[in-house]
């Protein structure tokens, strides 16, 4: 899969990094390992950020002022890694998912960094696209329904809006059928370095999603 920037971003992010993940995977029932893993993650945020330090966290304060840049609310549609993170300050259950989706939930929570998380398979042509949502531009959260998208950073495939910052998109979510995972790690300003954000997604994914033919590669505005 391939990686392209439109000129709104790449003008308005000169510093954006993204780390692309792709491989085959055997997605599963969450196991209680990684459910406890996940637990785990969630008591150790709330042992560091009481909840008016949440949003201060490098990554998260950096792609909420991604949004204000674009021109969108960061408090009416707040970043994935931020509001997992609220959720667990204030002692509120987390959903249990399928390992995929609650592995790169903690990968979020642990890096700070929004995680988009896709089925390969149902994601169309062999680019992606990272823009910016248009005026009543078509986007079906996942979970949610109709999300407005416009001023928010969108990855796009020929069909059209995969995944946002604040959610990804039913049409090519994870399923517990997923063979082919695509994630995107997107980082608009550093928290968790980024060598150890892939050392630490590909241990996770390898341990509780078998995962064969891993490859992943970091794409900058700036290249």
């Amino acid at each position: 899969m391939n990686v392209s920037f439109d000129n709104k971003i790449t003008e308005a992010f000169p510093n954006f990094i993204m780390i692309k993940v792709e491989a085959d995977v055997e997605n599963c029932e969450t196991s209680e390992e990684l459910w406890n893993e996940l637990l785990a993650e969630g008591e150790r945020i709330k042992s560091l950020y009481p909840m008016e330090m949440v949003n201060k966290r490098p990554g998260i304060m950096a792609t909420r002022q991604a949004y204000k840049t674009l021109g969108k609310e960061p408090n009416r549609y707040r970043p994935s890694s931020e509001a997992l993170c609220r959720r667990v300050v204030k002692g509120m259950e987390l959903y249990r998912i399928n390992a995929l989706v609650d592995l790169i939930n903690i990968i979020s929570m642990r890096s700070g960094y929004s995680i988009g998380g896709f089925d390969l398979d149902k994601v169309e042509g062999d680019c992606i696209t990272l823009g910016v949502g248009a005026h009543e531009e078509p986007f079906e959260a996942i979970g949610r329904g109709p999300l407005n998208i416009e001023f928010l950073p969108v990855y796009r495939d020929n069909v059209g809006g995969i995944g946002t910052p604040t959610s990804d998109n039913e049409r090519t979510k994870i399923s517990i059928d997923t063979k082919r995972l695509l994630m995107t790690i997107n980082i608009y300003g550093e928290e968790m370095p980024c060598d150890e954000c892939i050392e630490y997604t590909t241990q996770l994914i390898t341990k509780h999603a078998n995962a064969r033919n891993i490859q992943i590669s970091v794409h900058k505005t700036t290249e």
